[in-house]
């Protein structure tokens, strides 16, 4: 399961198309996007919702009628959505309670205005949907992206990965390739336990089959690389669970690829729409 909360969604179309105007604000394009894999149940929402359907302070981000709060132990997300392009509703909560908080910022591109940081590398959630019925507890992840202007000014791709290590650590790599050759970043964490973070050296580079959109993806790993479950296929964004071999162990890794020139072509654009419909 993935979700993700926007303000002033990366992936928008109406935002794209709405950011010559003076008076656009980031507050007017927020989403909640929940993607679930489950074997019995797939389902995705991204509706997105303007700036009079949404409000946020320091506890507390509501959505229409979802909302993400912080209740002193654990982050709460509620979630009533209806998924697209099949409309089956989405309505439950999920619990993410924290091994170790972190409050840890970095650059991922070379002029330092886009930004990520995980808040909870190592975390648990708790699971319970009534639709559709879904009670379940497994390994969490939490991270934030912030950046001060639109992807495709700096970024060309990315491949993204995060792999718990046997000691309770996590190790993430973000491996950006820049506009220009000189704009490239490779950033490689491991964020252990008791709240320390060590650099890394990553290992080279390997090829993954390319997607059905035919993206190509890499993945940093001591040996070859295998694909053990695509979750997500689009013209832009591949999402897959993968076996590597990393920092000596054999490790299975959460693995994302966003090839920014098919985002911001027209013809995806004009597409986005119908997974990202819009509330105003």
């Amino acid at each position: 399961m993935s979700i993700i909360a926007f303000v002033g969604s990366v992936f928008s179309p109406y935002y794209a198309w709405d950011r010559s105007r003076k008076d656009t604000h980031p507050d007017n394009y927020c989403a909640l996007n929940v993607a679930l894999y489950s074997r019995h149940a797939k389902r995705w929402t991204m509706t997105e919702r303007g700036a009079r359907l949404c409000h946020r302070d320091d506890k507390q981000f509501t959505i229409g009628p979802s909302q993400l709060r912080w209740d002193g132990n654990a982050l709460v997300i509620d979630i009533d959505e209806i998924g697209v392009p099949i409309p089956h509703r989405v309505r439950g909560q999920v619990r993410v309670h924290a091994d170790t908080w972190f409050n840890f910022s970095t650059p991922i591109d070379a002029l330092g205005k886009h930004r990520w940081g995980p808040l909870a590398p190592s975390a648990r959630a708790e699971v319970n949907l009534q639709h559709p019925s879904q009670h379940w507890q497994g390994n969490a992840y939490l991270d934030s992206n912030e950046g001060d202007e639109p992807i495709d000014r700096s970024c060309h791709e990315w491949d993204w990965s995060r792999s718990p290590m046997k000691d309770g650590s996590t190790a993430v790599i973000y491996d950006v390739r820049g506009k220009k050759t000189e704009q490239d970043k490779l950033l490689a964490l491991r964020f252990k336990p008791d709240g320390s973070i060590e650099d890394f050296s990553a290992p080279p580079r390997q090829a993954l089959p390319q997607t059905l959109w035919r993206i190509q993806r890499r993945m940093r790993s001591d040996s070859a690389v295998e694909v053990k479950e695509q979750l997500e296929d689009t013209p832009f964004y591949q999402r897959a669970l993968l076996k590597s071999s990393l920092l000596g162990e054999e490790v299975q890794s959460f693995h994302e690829t966003l090839y920014v020139p098919r985002l911001v072509s027209p013809m995806v654009q004009a597409m986005l729409p119908w997974r990202m419909p819009r509330r105003s």
